[in-house]
């Protein structure tokens, strides 16, 4: 067990994790020469084309030290993104030590300082790493400043790399081995083993990632999992290697695979604690979380025949993918669909690009929105997530929304810009921490609906590019929510409808009323598009109507004739609108909820 290393990498997204450990399995000979590609623990194109990690990964790599030893380094590469810090959550849980890599270039990031806090809460040794040396905007020193104040962490056992070019990579592993601590555990001892990650294969069911806190593991054991309260037996274990390499038992302080004919990830929760039948642990591992759904969205197809062919996609990715939730949902106006649970607006935007992509299904999405309270006049609770479950406004008593403490660090001479555009998305209390002479901290309490929409990309633009953001749910808060109903020629179109603040209710009605008029085609009558919040109307826009010239054909004669005729297609304009229905097309609809820039 000394002989161990597990470890793995954490930083803000685009520091250059997945480089880094590209560099560490190249060094080490984890891959041979020739099969080498960026991104190697990236599986997904969308990964590599975006250049982000999205699902945590793990490989074992075989390493001889300098002093002639041979250590075993279990490497773990973790996700940057926000919406993905319950994988780096379970990761940590799995590791001792953690490389916390600082950009020379950018400096600490929010992401940076949210990773550090967390592997703190699971007391592992850091590392910290500067990189990116090689680019002419780099500032060693000012890296080192940042780490001794933002992180607490000795700037001088920084270890400066570049992970593209390779420079000092051997240092980083002999870091590795010097100063992250080896596991501790009892082989002897009832097993325990953490459940941190799971894939699916077609061919073998769901491949478990687990890393050994106690006892020992062997094929033909029958284990059991401790939240779900499941039994599966034991079909091969080993080594995680790129290729997955059998092994005749894994020990306590050891990571790697297990195979037990699971069938979908469904069955089993990840972040879970395995346990021998027949000599069960006393408790769980401690710190174990579900993956918690805050931003919820209906998919419909564009064509109603692939109804089929989207729920088939569906069950696909939730096999891989355990925090996708989905259950059954159905539009007047689009047909079937699905209301999906996502863990924020980038899974929601990596679902629907799979879906796209790898399925080529044509998709309707709705408005995202987040979970309301509700505290009826009867007493009970309702949770609401959709606007068609809103229920009569006069049986609401109150109602809650969540509520997210934000980080954003962003130099000095954007703060009003970045303090400003807070207020704008109703932050209730914020305040300012210098972390150097010219980066500052803002930390704002805000709902979490108002980050769902255009948020962080007008921090982008308004930090140029500079500005870092993070969030963590902390509790509901009462507000004045209202459902927003969006109507065609008199008419609700249950797609449209939206929940939302109601001082920004009008606002967006407004901006669907304008898009819709674009898209919507002229009729021969006059068609009235309006938001309104139950009997109020709040926007209105008109769709002008065609207008056909029937005084054309009349060579002369009295006026009376032309008044006759006018108010003969005046009375025919009437009964068609009464009875004429408007054709909204598809492209109406998604101009409208893809195009949502509040």
């Amino acid at each position: 067990m000394q002989h161990i290393r597990n470890f793995c990498i954490i930083a803000h997204i685009d520091h250059g994790k997945s480089t880094l450990a590209d560099r560490l399995i190249q060094t080490c000979g984890g891959i041979a020469q020739r099969d080498l590609h960026e991104q190697m623990l990236d599986s997904m194109d969308i990964e590599r084309e975006r250049g982000i990690t999205i699902k945590s990964n793990t490989i074992t790599l075989d390493y001889r030290a300098p002093d002639g030893k041979d250590y075993l380094l279990n490497l773990i590469d973790t996700p940057g993104h926000v919406d993905f810090s319950h994988e780096v959550r379970r990761s940590l849980m799995a590791c001792e030590g953690a490389l916390i890599i600082v950009d020379a270039s950018q400096g600490v990031e929010a992401q940076t300082v949210a990773n550090l806090y967390m592997a703190m809460e699971h007391d592992l040794e850091l590392l910290p790493i500067i990189n990116k040396i090689d680019l002419p905007s780099a500032d060693i020193e000012r890296a080192q400043e940042a780490i001794d104040a933002e992180l607490g962490l000795d700037p001088f056992a920084a270890i400066s790399i570049s992970a593209k070019n390779g420079i000092n990579i051997e240092e980083v592993l002999v870091g590795i081995v010097e100063k992250l601590p080896p596991p501790q555990g009892d082989p002897n001892a009832p097993l325990k083993a953490l459940v941190f990650d799971a894939h699916f294969d077609k061919f073998r069911g769901v491949i478990l990632q687990c890393r050994i806190m106690e006892g020992t593991l062997k094929p033909r054991d029958t284990i059991h999992f401790m939240h779900s309260d499941r039994d599966f037996k034991v079909d091969e274990i080993g080594y995680n290697q790129f290729q997955l390499n059998p092994r005749k038992q894994l020990s306590a302080g050891e990571v790697g695979y297990i195979v037990a004919g699971v069938k979908s990830v469904q069955d089993i929760e990840i972040g879970d604690t395995i346990t021998l039948l027949d000599r069960q642990a006393e408790e769980p591992i401690p710190g174990y979380q579900k993956a918690r759904q805050v931003v919820f969205s209906s998919i419909y197809p564009m064509d109603t025949g692939e109804y089929q062919e989207l729920t088939k996609a569906l069950d696909k990715l939730a096999i891989n993918d355990a925090a996708l939730t989905f259950e059954k949902d159905s539009s007047a106006a689009l047909g079937f669909g699905f209301r999906c649970g996502f863990l924020g607006l980038l899974h929601l935007d990596v679902i629907q690009e799979r879906l796209q992509r790898e399925f080529d299904i044509g998709l309707v999405i709705s408005a995202p929105s987040v979970k309301y309270i509700l505290k009826l006049r009867d007493g009970s609770e309702l949770e609401v997530d959709n606007p068609s479950y809103w229920p009569d406004p006069t049986s609401i008593e109150s109602a809650s929304e969540p509520y997210i403490k934000a980080s954003i660090i962003t130099p000095e001479e954007y703060v009003g810009g970045v303090m400003e555009l807070c207020r704008e998305h109703r932050s209730e209390s914020q305040t300012m921490d210098y972390l150097s002479a010219k980066r500052l901290e803002v930390t704002s309490i805000m709902p979490l609906g108002e980050v769902l929409f255009d948020f962080y990309g007008k921090l982008k633009m308004l930090t140029r590019g500079y500005g870092s953001f993070d969030y963590e749910p902390i509790e509901y808060r009462t507000t004045d929510v209202v459902k927003v109903d969006i109507l065609v020629n008199k008419e609700p179109v249950d797609t449209l409808s939206y929940l939302v603040h109601r001082d920004k209710a009008r606002k967006r009605a407004l901006h669907y009323c304008e898009k819709l008029a674009k898209e919507i085609p002229r009729h021969q009558f006059k068609i009235p598009i309006q938001g309104a919040i139950g009997g109020e109307i709040i926007a209105r826009t008109t769709v002008a109507p065609y207008r056909k010239d029937v005084t054309e054909k009349l060579y002369g004669g009295d006026v009376t004739r032309k008044k006759k005729l006018l108010e003969k297609q005046k009375k025919g304009k009437a009964k068609m609108k009464q009875f004429g229905s408007v054709n909204i097309p598809q492209k109406a609809f998604v101009s409208v909820l893809r195009a949502d820039d509040d």
